[in-house]
């Protein structure tokens, strides 16, 4: 009636969806990291910016480094996994920020970040 070769092709089957299945995860999973790392990233600088914003309409001037935030305005910067680049130009325009994951590789610079 069956042979053993028809016996072992559902088993076959069953395993090769089962290593594709795993792939396509892995894949996701790998993928959405770097995503959380980005947007964590614009988290923060958004913060900031909403901060030296909150500075502005408070005192009337944006603040020159970002020590002065998290000293006044209780800002706090995850240092540890983030460089951050604070650049106040005059003390009438906003500042620009830019927010970098560390270890990404991606042409960050750990010496330009700016050291409050």
């Amino acid at each position: 009636m069956y042979s053993d070769r028809e016996k072992r092709k559902p088993v076959w089957l069953l395993l090769i969806l089962i290593l594709a299945a795993a792939l396509v995860v892995f894949l996701i999973f790998r993928g959405s990291g770097r995503n959380l790392s980005e947007e964590s990233a614009a988290a923060i600088r958004d913060t900031i910016q909403r901060s030296a914003l909150q500075c502005y309409a408070v005192e009337g001037v944006y603040p020159e480094n970002l020590r002065y935030l998290e000293e006044n305005y209780g800002l706090q910067i995850n240092t540890r996994d983030y460089y951050v680049t604070y650049d106040a130009f005059a003390s009438n325009l906003p500042p620009n920020v830019i927010v970098t994951a560390k270890g990404k590789g991606r042409g960050t610079d750990p010496e330009r970040r700016f050291h409050p």
